[in-house]
């Protein structure tokens, strides 16, 4: 799609005025590390070199979990936008807190932007790689009379910070020299004091009636072992400190991030200010713009409430496929094009807003209905007999591979005496308007023969056991004699004998109403309890060939794929994506 063709947004539009303006050609180079776009930053303080993109964004997230839904949203936009305006998106991974950081969430997230579509050639940083550089800056504040080291407790500084309608003190310490803050920070590096004891923070003004003004802290201590730099540091920079600092010495053009951290805007142009002022980072600055996270109905997406979910059994895994964690959707055989076209669909605005999870579905079913083959699969299944077909015979009928694409041909479908057909295709005494099977009725075995039902088989319980059927042998689909047979019902079925019996996950959306935990309800009170059923299925033989993460439309059912993790060779395990039709549609 061309640029020209892209639903346009605000972001956009300040995007496309900047580049009229030529705002990022020109820049004044501070002589320290400018964009790490090619290469890492030196331990020597080597500046990596520049590539020409005049538009750089970044996706930044932390690797402490599993991506989610909405963070599919931010990476399409900022990858999204890197590619139309033929520039640079990176993945940095903001690694500042050492407690919570693994490798697994690096390698998942890792996978998760590659599964969605994109890339980032070569442009991938952690925050880490610019500690040393976060470090020396801080003293450069320390020096310059911006930051200093305060000693009171967490819970001092807290009352001392004041509230949305009361202006903070200062504190005690902050009218340190900063020939005694400079030496108390560097003690603090060289470990020299516990957890808790003293914190940078950065001097700006405790009246502001924005608290994040309020001399935030920027460096905590930590005596942590941390997932890259090991026992490197004992000091670690925080998020709001680290991250303007990442997008300046990469030369990030548009830092857009959520709603959330509008209040952060103020102290992130004051930082960058500050540093620009002493010399730190190149100009002109990295704007940070903010739009509304995404919300959708019957999900949550609170990393609180996703761990919960995993921790206490309520789903399987972190890539369980009810839960809308990327791996999750990947499993359940979501395909990253539908993802594409969701988040082009759902817009990016300023205004929080609830999106219907059925517009995301709606956008997997129109992907899969055009790239999924269809396949034949008896879900609950009922033996029928066909008494005058003959004992040891078997024979080929055709079935189209898809109905709207006959370049991609048909395939055999093996018939037999006994076949298996879907339990509520026959009714002994059948309600008005029921066309399938019931005794003196005659239906259409979808691709095969003509039959008349002519009876039932059933055990001790009075359950139905077997379906008793004649068929008429001049009826096959496909040939002159199926046009003098005129029936209203038409059923599937697979042979009996050559069926592949599977298991196949039946899944659905993981809470029962649109706002889990709304009012203050317990979230974990309105999970969906049919969510997930487990089912042996028969299949048509062809789809026991299946490779792990194969989709098909299993006709009349909706859309499965084999599961990535379970599925083995010649044995493959069915989870279902999406239904045919939105079955929590109001009035269905």
């Amino acid at each position: 799609m061309a640029d020209t063709e892209k639903p346009s947004n605000f972001i956009r539009h300040i995007i496309a005025a900047d580049l009229a303006a030529d705002v990022y050609v020109t820049r004044h180079w501070s002589g320290k590390p400018g964009p790490a776009a090619q290469q890492k930053v030196g331990a020597d303080g080597t500046a990596p070199r520049l590539d020409t993109a005049k538009i750089r964004t970044r996706f930044p997230p932390e690797p402490n979990g599993y991506l989610h839904f909405g963070h599919a949203k931010s990476i399409c936009l900022n990858f999204g936008l890197a590619l139309d305006y033929h520039g640079a998106c990176h993945l940095r991974f903001d690694d500042t807190n050492p407690e919570k950081e693994e490798q697994e969430y690096v390698d998942s997230i890792i996978d998760a932007v590659h599964w969605l579509g994109f890339d980032w050639q070569g442009n991938q940083y952690f925050a880490s790689d610019y500690f040393q550089w976060m470090y020396d800056f801080a003293e450069k504040l320390i020096e310059a009379g911006h930051a200093y080291v305060d000693s009171q407790s967490a819970d001092e500084m807290r009352t001392s910070r004041g509230t949305l309608t009361e202006a903070g003190k200062n504190s005690p310490y902050r009218d340190r020299t900063p020939a005694e803050n400079l030496a108390l920070f560097r003690a603090m590096r060289a470990g020299e004091f516990a957890d808790g004891t003293h914190i940078l923070r950065a001097k700006v003004d405790m009246s502001s009636g924005n608290i994040n003004l309020r001399d935030p802290a920027i460096y905590r201590i930590r005596h942590a072992t941390h997932h890259a730099t090991g026992d490197t540091w004992c000091i670690y920079p925080m998020y709001t400190y680290a991250h303007p600092i990442e997008d300046a010495l990469e030369n990030i053009t548009h830092s857009i991030c959520t709603l959330e951290f509008e209040d952060q805007r103020p102290f992130y142009d004051w930082l960058l200010a500050r540093l620009a002022e002493l010399d730190c980072v190149n100009t002109p600055l990295p704007q940070q713009i903010e739009f509304a996270r995404l919300n959708l109905s019957y999900v949550v997406l609170s990393k609180r409430k996703l761990i919960q979910l995993v921790e206490e059994g309520h789903v399987d895994s972190w890539d369980d496929p009810r839960l809308p964690t990327l791996v999750g959707a990947r499993r359940r055989g979501y395909t990253p094009e539908a993802f594409r076209r969701f988040n082009e669909m759902i817009g990016v605005t300023k205004s929080d807003s609830w999106i219907d999870i059925s517009v995301l579905e709606e956008c997997q079913r129109e992907h899969l209905n055009q790239t999924t083959p269809r396949r034949i699969a008896v879900l609950d299944p009922v033996k029928l007999v066909i008494d005058n077909y003959p004992a040891g015979q078997e024979e080929e009928c055709l079935a189209p591979n898809h109905p709207q694409k006959p370049e991609w041909g048909k395939r055999p479908v093996p018939f037999s005496r006994e076949l298996w057909i879907e339990r509520e295709d026959f009714m002994e005494a059948p309600t008005k308007g029921y066309f399938r099977l019931f005794p003196g009725n005659t239906v259409r075995l979808r691709y095969g023969f003509v039959v008349k039902c002519i009876g039932c088989d059933k055990d001790a319980a009075g359950a139905i056991t077997a379906v008793h059927c004649e068929y008429m042998p001049d009826s096959k689909s496909g040939t002159p004699g199926s046009d003098n047979y005129k029936v209203k019902g038409n059923i599937h079925w697979v042979s009996a004998k050559h069926a592949y019996a599977a298991e196949v996950r039946l899944y659905d959306r993981l809470f029962a109403v649109e706002a889990p935990g709304e009012d203050g309800r317990d979230f974990i009170a309105d999970l969906n309890p049919n969510s997930k059923r487990v089912i042996t299925a028969q299949l048509e033989s062809a789809l026991q060939g299946a490779a792990a993460e194969d989709r098909f439309q299993f006709e009349r059912h909706g859309y499965f794929v084999a599961d990535r993790i379970e599925s083995k060779s010649g044995a493959p395990v069915f989870n279902r994506t999406v239904t045919l039709r939105d079955s929590w549609a109001k009035g269905k």
